[in-house]
């Protein structure tokens, strides 16, 4: 499970950061790649890196400026050319289905596979054998949300030494009573999954959070995230104009990574008017506060570790 972050910029384009979309790759997992968000260039973006638009199977958008969806028409649009034909489905604020259907339907694009697109409000959006997602409101100019991604658990590993043990020889027998809760031997004992597989393995949680000012109240939610990625639009002395514009700063994402016990924080749509030196000076600031703090820059590859 890895996070590749494609645009990591606010507002505009800059030479050094494209706007928003990050990308989580769960191909040993599930095979498939997960956006978040698509800023105009995106594509563009993609074609500098191993992504395959193909494998896209959700894509969630945290709010409807245009440095976060300009781009989504046509990535879809491009993907149907480039081999994509299992189903896509698109999460976002309401309006984001009227946005699509008026931007295919007037530049003539025909996608060749299922388009979903189900505008969300916060709670609870899907859950399936591997994934709980939630939707969680922010405070923006716009309806602006963030998503909280949970792994569920996974079985431990097979003892291979308790079933030796008890005279059970390797075999495909191993496979079968890992798939199962009981297992009737053909001697006619009964064996019982949980006495011979180790403590499950701890599924990770992640929380992508889109623009926003400063919430101090999602650390409940947010506990115990192993990843935290947050906007960090301006720096720790410019609180008063990141409330003013709907943002948060450095500082402000570090004390709330912090409150949340998070195992990490990743920095997220940087203003352009920080460049060079001037980023890493950001890092400290949110480090002093939370130190396994790191800025993205565009195509920062971050893999998600379990740890806990």
């Amino acid at each position: 499970m890895e996070l590749f972050f494609l645009g990591t910029g606010s507002g505009v384009p800059s030479k050094e950061r494209n706007v928003s979309s990050l990308v989580l790759r769960i191909l040993e997992e599930r095979g498939t790649t997960w956006v978040f968000d698509c800023g105009e260039g995106t594509q563009q973006q993609i074609l500098n890196t191993n992504i395959r638009p193909r494998r896209i199977e959700v894509i969630f958008i945290t709010h409807l400026h245009g440095d976060h969806i300009y781009g989504l028409p046509g990535l879809l649009s491009s993907r149907s050319f480039q081999g994509g034909e299992t189903p896509v489905t698109i999460y976002g604020p309401r309006g984001l289905k009227e946005y699509l259907d008026i931007s295919l339907r007037i530049s003539g694009t025909h996608l060749r596979y299922p388009l979903y697109v189900e505008e969300v409000e916060e709670g609870l959006l899907f859950e399936d054998e591997q994934f709980i997602v939630e939707a969680v409101k922010l405070k923006h100019g716009l309806a602006s949300f963030g998503y909280i991604l949970k792994e569920k658990d996974k079985l431990g590993e097979l003892q291979p030494d308790k079933l030796k043990a008890l005279g059970i020889k390797p075999g495909p027998i191993y496979q079968q009573i890992k798939s199962q809760s009981r297992t009737e031997l053909e001697d006619g004992r009964i064996i019982r999954r949980e006495d011979v597989i180790g403590p499950p393995k701890k599924g990770r949680k992640i929380a992508i959070l889109g623009d926003t000012r400063y919430i101090p109240e999602l650390a409940g939610l947010l506990k115990n995230t192993d990843v935290l990625v947050h906007e960090a639009t301006f720096a720790g002395n410019e609180e008063e104009m990141a409330y003013e514009y709907f943002h948060s700063t450095v500082k402000q994402a570090a004390m709330l990574a912090k409150e949340a016990d998070a195992g990490e924080l990743i920095l997220n749509h940087l203003s352009s008017r920080y460049q060079g030196d001037a980023v890493a000076e950001l890092r400290n600031e949110a480090a002093a506060i939370f130190p396994s703090t790191t800025i993205a820059h565009d195509f920062y590859q971050h893999p998600i570790e379990r740890k806990r």
